[in-house]
This record gives structure tokens, C-alpha cells and sequence, in this order.
């Protein structure tokens, strides 16, 4: 079993890094945002680049993630575990806290050094207006490199979390190749919605406040293969 998180990603989109990876949808919004495997990628490596050289963090370091499922908490996740860093989603003293603008009542529970606030604009836009003692996530990510090596040692805790992942792969039953349907609200887990599908081999159809009907819709327009119940 592999415990590199970075080496089941780099995996995942091997064979085809155009294809879909992830598609995001917010029904509460009318969102759409499809990824491939590159553009991930490419998230992925600015993140990890953002830490590394203007945080200043690497293996041993802690980030603090506090975030709801989404394509831009795939990106940050993926880039803390590239640069060795260990999540934690327990307030405690971290290195570097990653925040949703919505949960910003919840970042004086953390004691970070670097603090991020994420605004999950539907386009990835920055900020108009950026709380005091935050950086604006998506407005310093595109500054840095698209280009990362992750470090080669797993980070502590890495190899439990694809355990787990294995572990959710085979209860759920997601196949290699399989397009998966995932509602969030019964699947907030990092674990479910983002490690599971890479560890199998599968894409994501990633849905946020939707209802029955719209995921039976949308597992239709998006060729969806594996609905999760």
C-alpha cells in the first residue's frame, strides 16, 4: 500500500492528465468548475510552493485546515501533504491556518504563524476586502510556481490516512475508472471525497447543497458511473 499522498496523486492522473478529474458543483450558487488532472495539479504545486517558500514550513510542520469540501480544500490539502506538512482540523497551535471566510469565528480557536482566508469564489477570484491578520489564499497562490517535487518522505500520519482510504474504497465500492457522484453533506471527510476516489483511480463529481433529485439528474449529464449512496 503506498503512504506517499503525493505519489497516489501524481498516480491518479498519470495515465491522462486532461481528463476531468474533479468537477465541483454548488447548487446554492449555480457553480460549475471542472479540473483536470494538470489543473490540479497546477493548484497543487502553487500551494506547496506558497509554503515552502513564503511560509517557510516543510516536513514537520503542521497546517491547520479549516475548510468545507471543495476544489480549492482538494488543492490546499494536496499541497500541504506535498510539502510533508501534517493536517490537523483540531484547534491547537499550527504553523499555518487555512480558513474559510465563512468560518472565520472559528480561526481564534488556532494559534498559526501564517494565517490564510479562503473566500471559495466560484471563479477563484480575490478578496475585495481581506480581514486583518489574513492573506488572501487565491490572491498570493498564483504568484508562486506551477511547478513542485514533493518531498519523497511521507509525512507523519500519511500512511493511516490511505489506510483509511483503502479501508473507505472497498465500502463504498469504487472501482479504478469509475466517475463517482459524492454529496458532500453526507460526506464531508477528506478521507471519502478526495483520498478514496485518487487511491482507486477514479474522478469525482463533487456536489454541495444538493438534493435527491438533482444528484439523480446530474449523475446522468456527468456520465457518472458510481453514485455514492
Amino acid at each position: 500500500m503506498a503512504e506517499n499522498i503525493a505519489r497516489v496523486f501524481a498516480a491518479a492522473i498519470a495515465a491522462d492528465p486532461t481528463r476531468p478529474l474533479l468537477t465541483w458543483y454548488d447548487d446554492a450558487t449555480g457553480e460549475r468548475t471542472e479540473l483536470s488532472g494538470a489543473t490540479l495539479a497546477n493548484w497543487v504545486a502553487k500551494t506547496a510552493n506558497l509554503l515552502v517558500d513564503e511560509v517557510a514550513v516543510g516536513p514537520g510542520d503542521v497546517a491547520g485546515v479549516v475548510l468545507p469540501p471543495h476544489w480549492q480544500t482538494a488543492a490546499v490539502l494536496l499541497g500541504c501533504w506535498s510539502a510533508g506538512l501534517t493536517v490537523v482540523d483540531t484547534p491547537g497551535d499550527v504553523d499555518v491556518l487555512f480558513v474559510a471566510a465563512t468560518r472565520l469565528d472559528e480561526a481564534d480557536a488556532w494559534s498559526a504563524g501564517e494565517r490564510y482566508v479562503l473566500a471559495l469564489h466560484p471563479f477563484a477570484l480575490p478578496m475585495r476586502e481581506v480581514p486583518p491578520g489574513f492573506a488572501d489564499y487565491t490572491a498570493e497562490v498564483r504568484a508562486h510556481g506551477d511547478h513542485f517535487s514533493p518531498y519523497a518522505p511521507a509525512g507523519p500520519g500519511e500512511a493511516a490516512l490511505l489506510g483509511r482510504a483503502a479501508v473507505r474504497v472497498t465500502e463504498l465500492g469504487i472501482a479504478p475508472g469509475d466517475r463517482v457522484l459524492i454529496d458532500t453533506g453526507t460526506y464531508p471527510d477528506p478521507v471519502d471525497w478526495l483520498l478514496a476516489p485518487l487511491t482507486a483511480g477514479a474522478t469525482t463529481v463533487l456536489c454541495a447543497n444538493a438534493d435527491a433529485s438533482t444528484l439523480a439528474t446530474r449523475a446522468t449529464t456527468e456520465r457518472v458511473t458510481r453514485p455514492l449512496p
